[in-house]
């Protein structure tokens, strides 16, 4: 391969970020239209997606308001993107909500709720985008092995280190791995790749509590790199695992923290 040559390449190809309208979700939407992708931009509040629609090239760009935990709603952002873009090549499962309480006070409505948007939801959009891109390989697996598609499904580290007040949320980003793991096991001959990618502290409202003046200094004494990752630096593993130059990763729960979660 010619040095001039960038493996991250997206062009052509056609990626559904759901959580794409803010945050984490926004920047992985961004960077990989910049690296040329046309972008499947899923959330379910309408007006701040209608909003991080217009950044975007609209030729290349479109947006699908809805609840990942619906299924038919699953099948429909697959539906659109098909028809507007021919195929569907990459999916960022990056939708989730926080609903803390201790464990021994959360409620089954909060623990719900959790377990819907973050395990279900991302089930059923692997599940809608899988189906298609199965039914694309049946016709021709693309060579090299492992450029049919792929999947990233964004853990936690507090899925490997427990959540304190979020035992929902630890659980559902823990499932993952079964899931990830799972789908790469089942779709490798399809050429279909699975990974998933746990963040640490990553500067977001979801992350406001950890970040304030209360809990600021313990938090930072647990990152190595003793600072908090931006949502732009979040991307850059994403965007990497979404294209061909991870063309032989499969089944990784991969980590991107600053050093808070190391292992072998």
């Amino acid at each position: 391969m010619s040095a001039s040559v960038n493996p991250m390449d997206l062009s052509g190809r056609t990626v559904i970020v759901t959580g794409a309208a803010q945050g984490i979700g926004q920047a992985i939407s961004r960077l990989c239209s910049d690296l040329g992708a046309n972008i499947v931009l899923v959330d379910r509040n309408e007006e701040i997606l209608a909003a991080a629609l217009a950044g975007f090239p609209l030729d290349r760009a479109i947006a699908c308001a809805g609840n990942v935990a619906d299924e038919a709603f699953a099948a429909r952002c697959v539906e659109e993107a098909v028809e507007k873009f021919g195929a569907v090549h990459g999916l960022v499962n990056n939708a989730g909500i926080t609903r803390p309480a201790r464990l021994e006070n959360m409620t089954s409505s909060q623990w719900l709720d959790v377990i819907d948007v973050n395990l279900t939801g991302c089930y059923l959009m692997m599940q809608a985008v899988g189906r298609h891109m199965l039914s694309r390989s049946s016709q021709e697996v693309p060579q090299p092995a492992g450029t049919t598609g792929s999947i990233v499904n964004i853990s936690s580290t507090g899925a490997k280190r427990g959540s304190f007040g979020q035992a929902n949320y630890a659980a559902a980003k823990s499932g993952l791995f079964g899931l990830t793991m799972t789908g790469a096991v089942e779709w490798a001959k399809y050429g279909i790749r699975c990974n998933s990618v746990g963040f640490g502290t990553v500067n977001t409202p979801m992350t406001e509590v950890l970040r304030s003046e209360k809990y600021a200094a313990q938090t930072l004494a647990r990152i190595p790199l003793g600072r908090y990752a931006e949502p732009h630096e979040a991307a850059n593993m994403v965007a990497f695992l979404i294209s061909n130059a991870a063309v032989y990763i499969t089944g990784e729960n991969m980590t991107v923290s600053g050093g808070l979660h190391m292992q072998p």
